[in-house]
């Protein structure tokens, strides 16, 4: 970095005229320097980061049951005393990239059972909207380096209410609200603790680690804290593949200090400091092994186990922890007498022996972390131009989100299948179960979580969506990450990407071209992109969208089904499922995903041929496949999928007989139709002789399917073709239900499902057996696909965000040719392009503050209007209440929700000028 840093400097005139503004530049510059040699590998700043999981308990790859019920086979109350095959789990913690060395937060409040060192919550049984955890923790900074990071966990006083969540939320029904920890009153007159938990790099192995324990409480209070260091378990189970390896081991060396030796990482030392009250603490060890005397009763591999810290906090039993002060696992035990409305602050450092600092502590270890943080926000206050201070907060906590849910994701499907030599063999019926098709499946990397406790596992189209804000802040991961899930050890050999752990078979929307098109714009400026990066993800993209023809399409006509698409219980079946009624279904939004691929390939495909000629034959493929979709969703059987009558796409049940019936249901179904937009001007198209002879050839002969395409000249002569799934007519008629705030403008964004079903229900009869599909505005009123999603009303942020791109799309086309009402039967006529900033400023208004009524994002909560100390904080909810903007379902889905960032910096930017 400092070679870097210092031609920057050098050729700044800032700094030769005065040389005390050097300072403030370096913290300008600094973290993009990281960035820079972290890609060169000059330097390996990213090692580490926040890539502990939040849970590990209860997750498909930790299951190795006869029914696949990973809630039952692997609950919370054996997490404390179990050792993981797969990965680990903790407290605002951080690992290194491949989670050899862990560390994170354990707490006790004298009140608790057991010692609090993971996030509770409930199973997909035990709530009544399915797994949901019932804590208060927030992701507030982060660099993309992860060179400074602070986060926030808020602990209560009193004893945690583990059984009553349990109880009540297991007595409330589907229709009612989830019980949340809030609402057991706890933290009503501020009796809790907020922890923070800040990391520091010095250098790219030299962790500083600052633990601040606020007691928000009137009256003075104790907390046992336990700042805890241990290796995943990799030894125990006698595998081979990469990753396995021998005992490591951590000792003693000195005062508060140890030494921790492994085979394929180099020595580190852990120290922990005397906190700002001058508290000592006790360094404790013990194994990262698993007390089956406890679970199974049976004797123990050792007698110092995973849990050997809960029993001697608690319990006081001195023979847990090992008199010979060594182990795999150990913790600096502090005991903290806080008064009340005060805190205390603890240091520790984590080191290699190569970057060891001359002094672990002192007022060094305080300048890092001010420069640290001076330097996390310079690097956003260049990204955040313009913005007022609380869309600065909004973004940045967005992007903390972002960064926090970076997870080290482990599993090798062949040998999960058929489990370790030293294991239990798991049942035979494993090998016809869960996944069985993917054998060549091996991930050992960090990857971006859509949510690290509800979803701690990937979900390929979030990951899509999460990848357009990090381009913003960290452009080479974000391409990393679109190039890792098509890769052969990810992508199956037939091309399928992989959905997520409960089944990678799974069909998720085909946004991973767009994703890919949005980054490489995004990562670069537009002479300096990134080709080789599009060109390799091209080539295997190629092979995905194959798969797509050839198992999604059944008939060859261009209308394809899908299956349940990452919509859930959007449709009146299980739409990954065989219809009850016989046929089969054809999907107005499964046919509108394939032209929306097939419009992202040809745009991929024109780009990399201004440089190569052999893309301009893909681009006519690509083309001429679109214009085929198109022609299909608009007129097979008449009119395709559209009705004329309501002007609208629907889905469509296609009976043995030939008959079909549509499903008149006004959903995002119906909206992905407009996604599909492209123009081509000649421009661009005289560079490209060899498509633009295929495409005057199609216009000429191929007249029946040309109609599709719109054509207009401008002014200088230039002549702009415009590809898309409707006509002019059509885009406005289904606008207009898009902007009818009766229909799907919400004040917060639009709806998934149009509210006029609130009052007209639509319903399905079939040989006697009635379906419905109603309004549902916030928490799914229905158990189809688990009862923790719900797209029947409530606003999702990630669709909202591919409208606002449409609409621009399109006015970047017709421009002001193309008025319409915003919104519907207001009479105020605006632009596709105003059109599209109204839409984000009502998302943005989810996360803003009302004087009155406080952040939407946070409904009706009191303590998020009146405790200070909650004021200011954020939750990025999976989706919100389609009147109110509550937020809903997973609290910490900063992943696709993050495209809020996006939203601020590109409309609040560009409102600015």
């Amino acid at each position: 970095m400092t070679s870097l840093l210092n031609k920057i400097l050098l050729s700044s005139p800032a700094v030769t005229e005065k040389i005390q503004k050097v300072h403030i530049l370096e913290s300008e510059v600094a973290e993009s320097c990281r960035l820079h040699d972290d890609k060169l590998r000059n330097s390996n700043w990213k090692r580490w980061g926040p890539y502990l999981s939040e849970r590990q308990w209860a997750t498909v790859r930790e299951d190795y049951s006869a029914d696949g019920n990973c809630w039952e086979y692997f609950p919370h109350d054996h997490a404390r005393s179990r050792a993981y095959r797969w990965g680990e789990d903790g407290l605002l913690g951080i690992c290194d990239r491949q989670c050899r060395l862990c560390f994170s937060l354990a707490l006790w409040n004298e009140k608790d059972a057991i010692l609090k060192e993971r996030l509770f919550g409930l199973t997909g049984t035990q709530g009544n909207h399915g797994e949901d955890v019932k804590e208060l923790y927030y992701y507030l900074d982060s660099t993309p380096t992860h060179s400074y990071m602070k986060g926030l966990y808020k602990y209560p006083q009193a004893e945690y209410p583990y059984a009553e969540l349990e109880r009540v939320n297991r007595e409330r029904s589907i229709t009612d609200l989830e019980y949340e920890l809030e609402d057991t009153k706890i933290f009503d007159d501020s009796s809790y603790w907020d922890i923070f938990a800040e990391y520091a790099k010095s250098s790219p192995n030299d962790m500083l680690i600052r633990i601040t324990v606020a007691n928000r409480g009137k009256k003075a209070n104790r907390i046992h804290l336990l700042p805890t260091l241990w290796y995943r378990n990799t030894w125990i189970w006698g595998c081979k593949h990469e990753g396995c390896s021998t005992k490591p081991k951590i000792k003693k060396t000195g005062l508060n200090q140890v030494l921790c030796k492994h085979e394929t990482l180099e020595d580190f030392t852990f120290i922990a400091d005397k906190s700002s009250n001058g508290c000592s603490p006790t360094i404790l060890f013990t194994e990262n092994e698993t007390n089956t005397n406890r679970l199974y009763n049976a004797d123990n591999y050792t007698p110092y186990t995973k849990d050997a810290f809960h029993r001697y906090v608690i319990n006081g039993d001195k023979n847990a922890i090992s008199p010979k002060e060594r182990g795999t696992k150990i913790a600096a035990y502090y005991v903290l007498d806080v008064a009340a409305e005060s805190e205390v602050t603890v240091y520790c450092r984590l080191y290699s022996q190569d970057e060891r600092p001359a002094e672990p502590f002192g007022p060094t270890f305080e300048k890092i972390f001010t420069q640290r943080l001076l330097e996390a926000d310079e690097f956003y206050k260049a990204i955040q131009l313009n913005l007022n201070l609380e869309n600065q907060s909004i973004s940045r906590q967005a992007f903390a989100g972002l960064l926090w849910s970076k997870q080290f994701y482990h599993i090798v499907i062949d040998d999960w299948l058929k489990g370790d030599a030293s294991s239990t063999p798991p049942p035979e019926s494993r090998l016809q179960g869960r996944n069985k098709t993917w054998l060549h499946l091996f991930n050992r990397d960090v990857v971006s979580m859509p949510d690290k406790w509800e979803y701690p596992w990937y979900a390929s189209w979030d990951l899509a969506f999460h990848m357009v804000p990090i381009a913003r802040i960290d452009p080479e991961f974000a391409k990393d990450q679109l190039l890792l899930f098509l890769r052969e050890w990810y992508m199956a050999p037939n091309g399928q990407i992989p959905a997520y752990e409960f089944a990678f078979d799974d069909v998720n929307p085909p946004v991973h071209a767009w994703a890919v098109w949005r980054v490489f714009k995004l990562a670069s400026s537009r002479n300096n992109r990134d080709h080789h990066f599009l060109s390799r993800c091209f080539q295997k993209l190629v092979i995905n969208f194959t798969w797509w023809v050839n198992r999604k399409d059944p008939n060859g006509h261009n209308i394809f089904a899908g299956g349940f698409l990452g919509l859930d219980n959007i449709g009146i079946f299980d739409r990954s499922k065989p219809l009850p009624t016989g046929g089969y279904l054809e999907q107005a939004d499964g046919t509108a995903w394939m032209a929306f691929y097939a419009v992202c390939m040809l745009d991929i495909a024109l780009e990399l041929a201004q440089n190569d000629i052999a893309y301009e034959d893909m681009a006519s493929k690509f083309f001429e496949h679109f214009i085929a979709i198109v022609d299909a969703i608009n007129t097979v059987g008449g009119s395709g999928l559209w009705d004329d009558a309501d002007g609208f796409y629907y889905d469509r049940i296609r009976f043995e007989d030939g008959k079909n019936v549509p499903l008149k249901i006004r959903s995002m179904v119906g909206l992905v139709p407009l996604f599909s937009c492209l123009v081509l001007d000649s421009a661009m198209l005289n560079k490209l002789p060899g498509f633009r002879k295929r495409l005057e050839w199609f216009l000429k002969y191929r007249q029946d399917l040309a109609s599709q395409i719109a054509y207009m000249n401008n002014d200088f002569n230039t002549v702009y073709r415009l590809l898309a799934i409707p006509s002019k007519e059509k885009l406005r008629r289904v606008l207009r239900y898009v902007f009818d705030e009766d229909e799907f403008l919400s004040p917060y964004g639009i709806r998934s499902l149009s509210k006029v079903h609130e009052k007209h229900p639509f319903t399905f009869n079939y040989e006697g057996s009635s379906n419905c599909v109603s309004y549902v505005p916030g928490e799914s009123n229905t158990y189809l696909f688990g009862g923790n999603s719900n797209w029947r009303g409530p606003i999702w942020l990630n669709m909202n965000f591919l409208i606002m791109e449409t609409l621009e799309r399109y006015d970047y086309y017709y421009g002001d040719s193309f008025t319409i009402e915003f919104p519907t039967n207001s009479g105020n006529m605006m632009t596709l392009r105003d059109a599209s900033f109204q839409i984000a400023s009502r998302l943005c208004r989810i996360f803003t503050t009302d004087k009155i009524t406080g952040r939407p994002c946070h409904g009706d909560s009191v303590l998020y209007k009146n405790d200070p100390n909650f004021k200011d904080l954020l939750l990025f909810y999976e989706y919100f209440h389609g009147d109110t903007g509550r937020g809903c379902g997973a609290s910490h889905q900063t992943g696709w929700t993050g495209v809020i960032a996006t939203c601020i910096l590109k409309y609040c930017q560009e409102k600015s000028g």
